[in-house]
């Protein structure tokens, strides 16, 4: 049966090497047999820009994605919070397409729109800010002309203030308000939306203009490998051993 495979956040980073192990048996394992594999945003713990290619985990994430699009699997990869400093330089490496958030694609008959996640959080009014500056392109472009060591400080900083701030904010500021969601499922039609971001791995359901439309929430990678299965059957949430 075709099948197509989704992750999101795996926040990779050398400081888990097992669920970096995880991922790379991952990708050597199930996604070969997908029509196609999508990574919907934070796949690093963060990316400082296209020139940290060099850091040995980097370069073997970069040659794993490779290995698995020569293979004939096409890898897309839509921008998190945590690595929107992705440019061609990575996509070239990988072997990935660079997809816009959102995006709308067919799924075996059902149109499905995907997205990081982030942007139906909009009760998070500090984050919104905060993603509306380093989002611009201004922004980017003043922030890589920077050393790479003294952007790695930055992100860490940035890190620890970020950690810092969850500590203090309601629970229910950090997850999609309902009004994000009604417009997103409203604005492109689809009636099934998959998404990232919330570390929050489930299905909802909606009524949206007298539809009913499903929300697949893929999980983080914090403490287990988990992918969503889609086929012409459905979706089905899998987690690795």
């Amino acid at each position: 049966m075709p099948f197509t495979a989704f992750i999101s956040d795996l926040h990779l980073t050398s400081e888990r090497p097992e669920v970096n192990e995880i991922f790379f048996d991952f990708l050597r394992g199930p996604a070969r047999a997908a029509d196609a594999l999508y990574i919907l945003g934070d796949l690093f713990e963060y990316w400082a820009g296209d020139d940290d290619l060099a850091d040995p985990l980097n370069a073997s994430v970069a040659g794993a994605l490779l290995e698995l699009s020569r293979s004939g699997v096409p890898v897309m990869l839509m921008h998190g919070n945590r690595d929107l400093l992705m440019l061609h330089g990575f996509e070239r490496a990988a072997g990935v397409k660079l997809i816009a958030d959102p995006t709308v694609v067919d799924l075996y008959g059902t149109a499905t729109l995907l997205m990081h996640g982030d942007t139906l959080c909009r009760d998070d009014h500090q984050y919104q800010r905060i993603r509306a500056r380093i989002r611009s392109p201004w922004w980017q472009r003043l922030f890589l002309l920077q050393p790479l060591w003294l952007r790695r400080a930055e992100i860490e900083r940035a890190r620890r203030m970020s950690e810092h701030s969850k500590q203090t904010k309601p629970l229910p500021i950090m997850d999609v308000t309902e009004a994000a969601v009604a417009e997103a499922f409203e604005t492109s039609g689809c009636s099934r939306l998959i998404h990232g971001h919330t570390h929050r791995p489930a299905r909802h359901l909606h009524v949206v203009l007298g539809r009913t439309c499903e929300r697949w929430v893929l999980s983080d990678w914090y403490r287990r490998g988990q992918w969503l299965r889609v086929g012409p059957d459905g979706c089905e949430a899998i987690t690795l051993p």
